[in-house]
């Protein structure tokens, strides 16, 4: 009975290191998935900064004849509210 518990208290001993081999490996491979998806992350974010800043232009030049009376009409509000306000502003001189 003594040599049947040794036995099973041998392989709890070996389960318990190879859990704990396991475990440490799962963290240390968790921890450079973690520094190389912010290093990925990172790079990502600038290249498609750099990106965004070469067709964002053209993406604006591509939408200025939808975009043209919209902004004809705010031109000419703003003209008219600006020189009102000018008007109001200057001192009547008497």
């Amino acid at each position: 009975m003594i040599e049947l518990m040794l036995i099973g208290m041998m392989v709890v001993g070996l389960w318990i290191v190879g859990s704990v081999i396991g475990l440490i490996f799962k963290l240390t491979f968790g921890l450079v998935h973690v520094v190389f998806s912010l290093l990925a992350g990172a790079i990502g974010l600038f290249i498609g900064g750099l990106v965004m800043l070469l067709v964002l232009p053209i993406i604006a030049l591509s939408l200025l004849p939808l975009c043209l009376p919209a902004l004809l009409v705010f031109g000419l509000v703003w003209t008219i509210v600006h020189l009102a306000r000018r008007s109001a502003a200057t001192p009547v001189v008497r």
